[in-house]
């Protein structure tokens, strides 16, 4: 699956959200819900693939870049392209956190966090519900 060079943005209005996405996946990508841990699709997934924007099918994540966290979530020390997503600071509870989103429909992921391993140093914490796994 290519990975493109340019993004084109996906714009849709509130309600063409709800209809194209599952409620979880509304909630997770529109409203930046996060789901429970343990309690999903691909936490624990070892094939070989990749995962893509459940919103839009943008390829994010491959598993080639994919490991065990232990948190529950499925966890990547790197997206496929650093232009396949965005992040924004997120104020949502005490503290500041780093919000990663799909560079196309501005999904919400999950977070990235300091405590992944080499070569990054980064943990890319994403929720199933974000994604779509394809097989390779």
């Amino acid at each position: 699956m290519d990975i493109p060079a340019t993004i084109v943005k996906v714009v849709k209005t509130d309600e063409q959200w709800r209809q194209s996405l599952t409620p979880e996946q509304y909630q997770v990508l529109r409203k930046e819900a996060t789901e429970r841990a343990f309690f999903n699709a691909y936490h624990d997934n070892k094939q070989a693939g990749l995962y893509l924007c459940a919103g839009c099918e943008l390829p994010l994540w491959s598993s080639e870049h994919k490991y065990d966290s232990g948190t529950g979530w499925p966890s990547f020390w790197q997206p496929v392209a650093s232009h396949v997503i965005g992040t924004k600071t997120d104020f949502h509870l005490l503290y500041p956190r780093t919000e990663v989103h799909c560079a196309r429909c501005e999904g919400h992921q999950g977070h990235i966090f300091k405590d992944g391993p080499r070569p990054t140093g980064l943990r890319y914490c994403i929720n199933s519900a974000a994604i779509k796994f394809v097989a390779s």
